[in-house]
């Protein structure tokens, strides 16, 4: 009997991938476990030789894991696209955000903005300066900590206004996601699995990651605020 396959996740896909693996575990009889941690802590942890079969990060983060060596080129393979959402708390009205004019001005309005450590929240921050107003709502701006859903921020009052993936704020209780960024600012990320090169079962981890990128799994990525990549 070989060994459980191994993986790590940042946690925008965390919910995705908790539906597939165990998909998987029943198909092949494998049992595969996927630690889901904040983004920059995974590529660390990567980096470090923990030895882990396969690793899923934003495309630009598995694209520096195949720089450093720690991934196999070859392995990498898109699996989901996720664009960025807005929420309130459930209950509290829900500001305009149908264009980006819109936007700005309910960004400026709220008392407190919450974004991520991830790329949505890198892309936010680059928004905010873009629009000069950086400066001006610094002192409103909470930024979750690694690995913290920006919607649980907005669900204990912390944050009234939240931005994150959707995949990462659709199942959360006492938030209402009330819609993406509209297409002028969206940004859309890129999930890709790799196999890393500590793994110890490389083919295992490839099976694994040939059967999350299939068709077969479309479905659940829609379910978790995705679309296959």
């Amino acid at each position: 009997m070989s060994e459980h396959i191994t993986g790590i996740s940042s946690m925008a896909t965390r919910q995705m991938l908790s539906e597939l693996v165990a998909d998987y575990a029943r198909l092949s009889g494998r049992t595969v476990v996927v630690e889901s941690v904040g983004g920059v802590a995974a590529a660390r942890r990567v980096a470090d030789g923990e030895p882990f079969d396969i690793v899923v990060l934003a495309a630009d983060a598995i694209d520096r894991l195949v720089g450093d060596g720690l991934v196999d080129p070859q392995s990498c393979v898109g699996l989901a696209r996720s664009g960025v959402a807005i929420a309130v708390a459930a209950g509290a009205p829900a500001p305009d955000i149908a264009t980006e004019a819109a936007v700005r001005e309910a960004v400026l309005a709220a008392r407190s903005i919450g974004y991520s450590t991830g790329p949505s929240g890198v892309h936010l921050s680059l928004l905010f300066e873009r629009w000069g107003i950086a400066d001006t709502i610094a002192p409103r701006i909470v930024q979750a900590p690694p690995g913290v859903p920006v919607g649980s921020l907005v669900a204990s009052g912390q944050v009234e206004l939240g931005f994150q993936q959707l995949s990462e704020m659709m199942h959360l209780p006492g938030i209402e996601v009330i819609g993406a960024l509209p297409p002028e600012i969206q940004v859309v990320t890129v999930f890709s699995a790799a196999v890393c090169t500590a793994s110890r079962q490389k083919e295992a981890a490839k099976e694994l990651i040939a059967f999350l990128a299939s068709a077969q799994a479309g479905s659940a990525k829609l379910r978790h605020g995705m679309e296959p990549a």
